[in-house]
């Protein structure tokens, strides 16, 4: 995401939960003047009410940095994997290449490019997807 679209993200949710607070604030005074007496329903429907708009106004907020969040967990993810590449790559396959066919280390030669070509697609699908979000 670019820096300008999350800035104009920020912005456009705290106008949003800016507006719902004084919208709500507003109701509730005009509520307070209308109301000499106290009644619990609708003071507890009133209050649901403003939990709800909270609850929308919070999501709205926090939802750009969700987005931005699983981008992130899965560019982490991809390098966490893309460190064990080289590693079975290195210390795993190349000591053993000359024995790749048939020579007494063939296994161990085809376990470590096993590994290496599991991490490598691990590594190279979690960058995939972040790219997509």
């Amino acid at each position: 995401m670019k820096p300008h679209s999350i800035g104009r993200t920020l912005g456009i949710g705290l106008r949003v939960a800016g507006r719902i607070a004084s919208q709500s604030a507003a109701a509730h005074a005009q509520a307070a003047a209308n109301t000499p007496q106290f009644q619990p329903a609708a003071a507890a429907g009133q209050a649901t009410r403003k939990v709800r708009g909270v609850t929308r106004g919070l999501g709205g907020f926090l939802r750009p940095f969700g987005r931005i969040g699983g981008i992130l967990w899965l560019e982490v993810t991809g390098v966490f994997f893309l460190i064990f590449v080289p590693v079975f790559a290195w210390r795993g396959m190349w000591p053993v290449r000359a024995s790749y066919a048939h020579g007494p280390e063939h296994w161990k030669f085809l376990v470590f490019t096993g590994l290496t070509l599991v991490f490598l697609y691990l590594s190279v699908s979690s960058f995939w997807r972040a790219r997509r979000k």
